[in-house]
């Protein structure tokens, strides 16, 4: 299949354009590289993926995280192999996405893009909803007007804040906390509208922290282990006990890409499944894996976090015949294995 990737340069799509590539896929990617957090990852990222495809050495090169800087991407706008398209594009114009959509058949869509992070959410909601609402709407009117029907579409555990754990999909989530939910909120009711209305296949996969190499900068394992590594105290808001339902990147993308099936309209979970693991239990492995001790820097427990995550992957399993297969534990050796091998250039990156 030829397959839209949007934000390709981000955590998860990256990962996720990678395993399509390997299962023989062609693959074009747009991203807006904004600054949301240090350029220097998404052009790895992208590195690694021009690498993979057979890119010629000058966009290697161009492509090196120590040519960028913490605002400035210093690689190509776009490039192109056999199996890859990149294009530097931003899913808020909507004129690009369609003229995108003109010029290139897809057999679907994974709409990845999006402006993560509950605490930055309270700062610029404006953003998030340009993003993660109005942009998603512009796919969707695009694949609309060129007959593209099938979307798996990126949303969040964040949405679950209150409810009963282990959160299941029938779950009331009409209160969201963060703006950043409430984006996420208003992209899944646009895409079922969308689904009534045109006919549009819409499987929206909702994330479960994930994690692992490459990972996001302003997320907890990242920071943690490069603040434990660096002697520097971890920002720990509230007293650790908080649990997360850390995900593995490859076993998200592995199920972002079997919600590509035909579906009708399906809201699934991909989490790990399993009693959450406390932010002081990652701590004390990551202070195993590195051995050094951790520096604790208190803060008060955030009121737009929640205090616990668990998914219910019950329907994935029966829709997709999808379960988590890396355990949280060889997840995290494998973050803190990626972050030593990496040191050189990421002890520049700004948290």
């Amino acid at each position: 299949m030829h397959i839209l990737v949007t934000g390709i340069a981000g955590f998860i799509a990256s990962r996720t354009a990678e395993i399509l590539l390997e299962q023989g896929h062609t693959v074009t990617g747009i991203d807006n590289i904004n600054d949301y957090y240090d350029l220097r990852l998404k052009t790895y990222r992208l590195r690694e993926l021009a690498r993979r495809t057979g890119a010629g050495a000058d966009i290697i090169d161009a492509l090196d995280p120590a040519r960028a800087t913490v605002n400035t991407y210093a690689g190509p706008d776009r490039f192109a192999t056999d199996t890859l398209i990149f294009q530097q594009l931003d899913i808020e114009n909507k004129t690009a996405i369609a003229d995108l959509f003109r010029r290139r058949r897809f057999d679907a869509v994974l709409n990845l893009a999006a402006r993560a992070g509950v605490r930055y959410s309270m700062i610029d909601p404006d953003v998030y909803m340009t993003t993660n609402a109005m942009g998603s709407l512009h796919i969707m009117d695009a694949m609309r007007e060129n007959g593209c029907t099938k979307m798996v579409l990126a949303s969040t555990s964040s949405l679950y804040a209150g409810q009963t754990m282990p959160f299941n999909e029938d779950l009331p989530v009409n209160t969201p906390i963060s703006p950043y939910a409430a984006s996420k909120k208003a992209a899944e009711m646009m895409a079922y509208s969308y689904h009534y209305l045109y006919g549009l296949d819409v499987s929206v996969v909702r994330y479960f922290t994930v994690f692992g190499p490459a990972g996001r900068p302003d997320m907890s394992v990242f920071r943690f282990i490069k603040w434990i590594d660096e002697g520097i105290p971890i920002e720990l808001f509230g007293d650790g006990s908080q649990s997360r339902d850390f995900t593995y990147v490859d076993d998200i993308a592995r199920g972002t890409i079997a919600a590509i099936k035909p579906l009708g309209y399906e809201v699934i979970n991909l989490g790990g499944g399993n009693n959450p693991i406390s932010l002081n239990q990652m701590i004390a492995f990551i202070e195993d894996a590195l051995g050094k001790k951790a520096r604790i820097d208190p803060k008060p427990f955030h009121k737009a976090d929640i205090k616990e995550t668990w998914a219910d992957i019950g329907k994935a399993a029966r829709l997709l015949d999808w379960r988590p297969e890396i355990d949280p534990y060889e997840g995290f050796q494998r973050a803190v294995n990626w972050y030593e091998d990496n040191r050189n250039w990421l002890r520049d990156v700004v948290l």
